[in-house]
């Protein structure tokens, strides 16, 4: 693609994000078209299907997540996946026209042993000709390189929200201990997948301070997954209000303004939204979605209906 005749900063402050937030709707959309065509085929979106290889009893408090231990969500915590059970999902994920597949654990961070099966699950889904995420906590260096060494191409790792709004979520790790896990992937040369979710009682001056540290991290996100809470009944964040949904669009269209080269991934909260929602999302730059039923536990949009909005919007599956 050319470069951009639009301005792209080293940094972002959160002032900019701001004023990017409140621009008129039909300014901030065609700013964030223009952006996106310099950079992307506006026609084309990556798929990617996201697996829970390990699924709750996570000893964080995080207030969005079902998986937590300590909340009461009905969630049943399992053991990690045999190796040749997620190939098999891979390998399905792959038929269905998914181009990378992303593997997420429920740990604080993963003990050596779990971490030497992950590998295993790299190597095979890489083996297939697939992209592999994984999402399994903190990580040090050392795990990191290994992760490398495996074939790793992307590492999650969400910021969640702002700096200032992060203490009001999440308790039981810093927000300097997600930059520092970002810097550990980073150094081995993995590719970062990293976003945030809104719709957790922040305000619009929170959103722009996610999107500000996302975009002036040293090197921006190769993937930017926005999410909108999805409330789940039992965790603290269960009774939330969803978020209006022009007000979700602006979000992706200052991500994607402000992130011109990343992929910025419509996630989380899809099945909630309407189809003219997400066609708003598409048209502001979102360009990577989670194809499948599920996402870790909770619902997510079906691959007909996928299908069938990607056949009137005229899109078509891409990979990064």
């Amino acid at each position: 693609m050319p470069e951009s005749h639009i301005e792209i900063r080293p940094s972002w402050t959160r002032a900019d994000v701001a004023a990017l937030l409140e621009l008129p709707f039909p300014e901030l959309m065609f700013r964030a078209m223009s952006v996106h065509r310099e950079h992307f085929d506006p026609t084309r979106v990556q798929i990617s299907t996201l697996l829970s290889i390990k699924t709750g009893g996570c000893p964080e408090d995080c207030g969005y997540c079902p998986q937590a231990a300590e909340y009461e969500t009905g969630t049943k915590a399992s053991k990690l996946m045999a190796v040749e059970a997620v190939l098999a999902e891979a390998r399905a994920a792959k038929e269905k026209g998914a181009g990378r597949f992303c593997m997420g654990a429920a740990w604080r961070s993963p003990k050596e042993h779990d971490l030497d099966t992950v590998c295993q699950m790299i190597e095979g889904v890489k083996a297939l000709g697939m992209e592999t995420c994984v999402t399994l906590g903190m990580l040090d260096p050392f795990q990191s390189q290994k992760l490398k060494q495996a074939g790793l191409d992307y590492y999650n790792h969400n910021l969640d929200t702002s700096p200032e709004y992060y203490g009001k979520v999440i308790t039981t790790r810093t927000y300097q201990d997600r930059l520092d896990t970002l810097d550990a992937v980073r150094d081995a040369g993995i590719n970062i997948c990293c976003g945030g979710i809104v719709g957790m009682g922040e305000d619009e001056s929170d959103r722009a301070g996610l999107i500000a540290t996302l975009a002036s991290l040293p090197t921006p996100p190769e993937s930017v997954p926005i999410n909108a809470l999805v409330a789940v009944e039992g965790t603290p964040l269960g009774r939330s209000e969803k978020i209006d949904p022009i007000d979700f669009v602006r979000v992706v269209a200052a991500a994607r303004i402000t992130m011109p080269r990343s992929y910025v991934r419509l996630s989380a909260g899809r099945e909630q939204m309407t189809d003219e929602a997400q066609a708003l999302c598409f048209l502001a730059g979102a360009n990577s979605i989670f194809h499948g039923e599920k996402l870790l536990t909770t619902k997510n949009a079906t691959v007909p209906h996928d299908e069938a909005l990607f056949g009137k919007l005229g899109l078509q599956p891409a990979h990064s």
